[in-house]
């Protein structure tokens, strides 16, 4: 059912049945990686190529998150996958590998709460059931794409950002036990002018605020009906410009329960961390991994998640055009039974 102008609740409540998160060698050391499924030591994993590394963990991912689902892939009914890679090949090669039914998606790293969102409207409406959404990024492959090949080792500022390696993915269905989701905010394309692709966070920022206002005024919520509110991976400082532009919007936030995923999933220690993670997997594998444990446990009622994404390209960069920029909600809701 829509309300407002941006959002969609969803009446029958599409439960996550089987959830899985994937990383590797840095988000191995990182305050999160008890929350990981499955670490890799290192950025190939025994591929030849990144690329073909990045596919294995989105496959991972997908394999693991059916498998805790206690299904098998004959039993997934649609598959809705996305990545920063040209034409999103880890995505489609995952889809091959899976050979069910494929919907290929791009939000760039707002494609986690992007694929959850409608694969939560195709199961609410009844058009499918055991619907799997899924994402991955991979350090060594983005990086070559969006800034500078890991090879040149070019100098980067205190604003950038490392991309994450790792991978999400989880199953909806539309009976059983597990977090259920409620309602989604589909954002708007928010382009303020800014064109530096080493200070993603603060081009993403002022989209991530606009969603949750939308949020907020479509389903007459405020901060007061969540336990936690993540951002996809904004990064230290696109984390401080949305606390700065939340009085703007009018939006009174607790600092405590606002979080960034970019900020959470690398520890402030680590070295070449500069302002935090990135990439699709960020937001994907800290909301399905970290966050969802900490609703299995109790600590967690109800969350909303806003996956933030720069829809540049390298074309469009060269070109000099400015960044567009994207962020869609999703709220999530467990009670733990006694």
């Amino acid at each position: 059912m829509k309300m407002g102008t941006q959002s969609w609740i969803f009446t029958n409540r599409p439960t996550i049945i089987g959830a899985a998160a994937i990383g590797g060698p840095r988000e191995a050391r990182g305050p999160l990686a008890n929350d990981f499924d499955l670490l890799h030591d290192d950025l190939l994993f025994g591929e030849k190529t990144f690329e073909k590394a990045e596919r294995k963990l989105l496959e991972e991912a997908c394999e693991l998150a059916i498998q805790k689902a206690n299904l098998q892939k004959q039993d997934i009914e649609l598959f809705l996958g996305g990545d920063l890679s040209n034409q999103i090949i880890s995505s489609t090669f995952t889809g091959r590998s899976l050979s069910v039914p494929y919907l290929g998606l791009f939000g760039a790293c707002s494609t986690s709460m992007q694929s959850l969102a409608l694969a939560a409207l195709i199961v609410d409406s009844r058009f499918g059931n055991n619907v799997l959404c899924g994402t991955a990024s991979h350090y060594a492959a983005v990086e070559k794409q969006y800034r500078y090949p890991t090879e040149y080792g070019s100098q980067k500022p205190d604003t950038a950002q490392w991309t994450v390696t790792g991978a999400g993915a989880v199953v909806l269905g539309q009976t059983g036990a597990g977090p259920q989701v409620v309602s989604a905010t589909i954002g708007r394309v928010v382009d303020m002018g800014l064109k530096d692709p080493f200070n993603m966070g603060a081009a993403m920022a002022p989209a991530a605020v606009d969603t949750l206002q939308a949020h907020f005024q479509d389903l007459q919520a405020s901060p007061d009906d969540y336990d936690l509110i993540a951002t996809g991976d904004l990064g230290r400082y696109g984390h401080q410009l949305t606390l700065d532009l939340f009085p703007k919007y009018h939006i009174n936030m607790p600092e405590k329960k606002y979080v960034d995923c970019g900020m959470m999933i690398y520890d402030q220690n680590q070295p070449m961390r500069f302002a935090g993670g990135s990439g699709s997997a960020c937001s994907a594998a800290v909301a399905y991994g970290h966050i969802l444990n900490r609703m299995h446990r109790g600590e967690l009622k109800k969350v909303l998640i806003l996956a933030t994404g720069a829809l540049l390209s390298p074309l469009s960069y060269q070109q000099k055009e400015s960044i567009p920029c994207v962020a869609h909600a999703v709220a999530i809701e467990y009670t733990v039974e006694e």
